[in-house]
């Protein structure tokens, strides 16, 4: 993916999407009719961030909300109603990064946003709002962030999960929360799939079509490469076409996989996660980790075999249904546990734990539920 140090971020041409990137007091204003959103910029709570913009959207459908991003991310923004724009700045991990965060501010002053909800809890991740002189900045205390927020938020950590710490933000302080959020949504228009597929000569692969997304941040939670290659060779030989996802860290595995299926696998790994998103969207079930691409594919609406190890899957599952979660077996009072103790109670599980027959028998239970479903 082509790097920026700052833009306003403009479309790729696929098809013709038409991308939407572009380089008060201390009380909570509800209210606020432009709102900016600043997440996490890891691939799954992105994705979650979509629940915070449906809710904005469904209180004043005439609001504007933009998200600030990543250029790895941005693309996501394309596809999600109600985002107005991304603004793409790739903001360094380990250090303050004082000239980018002036020129973020920069371009948030110009948009005379009413609004910053700031779901990072890191210090750096409020700079930029307050440098732009947002009017009101709401997030958590988190890295004792007081003066860069003015809406000061309290008790993050009895808010199990990432979707509740964000959404929080959204409501009046001491509000209760919903019983249930928006679901994320990526629309995917069928045009910049059919473009897509024809540039990279991949429309014609045979039906079905399983994406596999062996990529996992986090030790322990990607299912074993060997196990992978395994199910490849068995779905080839049921006559399904396989394609393999991810960034470049996964390629060698992608690699291996195409190897291990013969003539019916294609790796499309690589920079952009562009071509990760619209596969997802052509495939006809997804298997993945507990990954950023878990997130994708359910937000999109596909079938979702999710393989979870050392992770809790209440608190890291999405929230759109998926058709499986796969856990090692066995260790009832761990899996039980792990709804209040999260993943301290479940890290000693091995993903290489859950066989290939077990994911295989999930894929085809998808495949033959759809096909029954056509009849």
């Amino acid at each position: 993916m082509a790097q920026a140090n700052g833009c306003l971020r403009r479309p790729k041409n696929w098809g013709n999407k038409g991308a939407r990137h572009q380089s008060m007091s201390q009380k909570f204003k509800q209210g606020a009719r432009s709102v900016l959103i600043v997440p996490y910029v890891w691939i799954g709570d992105f994705v979650r961030s979509h629940s915070v913009v449906r809710l904005l959207r469904a209180k004043d459908p005439d609001r504007s909300v933009d998200i600030v991003s990543n250029t790895l991310c941005a693309p996501l923004a394309d596809y999600m109603p109600g985002v107005r724009r991304a603004i793409a700045i790739d903001l360094p991990r380990g250090t303050l990064g004082i000239a980018l965060q002036r020129q973020l501010a920069s371009m948030l002053r110009e948009a005379h946003y009413e609004q910053a909800i700031v779901m990072s809890r890191k210090w750096k991740a409020a700079l930029a709002p307050w440098l732009a002189g947002i009017p009101v900045r709401t997030g958590f205390a988190g890295e004792f962030r007081f003066g860069l927020l003015n809406d000061v938020r309290f008790g993050e950590n009895r808010l199990p999960r990432m979707i509740d710490q964000m959404g929080v933000l959204t409501l009046p302080k001491d509000a209760p929360l919903p019983k249930d959020w928006p679901l994320p949504q990526l629309k995917i228009p069928a045009k910049d799939v059919d473009s897509w597929s024809v540039q990279l000569g991949i429309s014609d692969d045979v039906r079905p079509i399983v994406a596999l997304s062996p990529g996992a941040v986090g030790a322990g939670k990607a299912w074993p490469a060997r196990q992978y290659c395994e199910l490849a060779k068995e779905l080839t030989k049921d006559g399904a076409s396989v394609w393999v996802l991810g960034g470049p860290n996964e390629t060698p595995i992608a690699k291996a996989i195409v190897a291990a299926g013969g003539s019916r696998a294609r790796g499309l790994t690589g920079t952009d996660l562009r071509n990760a998103i619209l596969a997802l969207a052509m495939a006809d079930v997804s298997v993945t980790n507990d990954s950023g691409l878990m997130h994708v594919s359910a937000a999109i609406g596909r079938p979702t075999i999710a393989i979870f190890g050392p992770t809790s899957p209440w608190h890291w599952k999405p929230l759109n249904p998926i058709a499986a979660i796969l856990e090692p077996p066995g260790d009832e009072r761990s899996r039980k546990r792990a709804r209040i103790d999260g993943n301290a109670a479940v890290r000693h599980r091995r993903t290489d734990d859950v066989t290939v027959e077990t994911v295989l028998a999930a894929v085809r239970k998808v495949l033959a539920d759809a096909k029954n479903h056509m009849k």
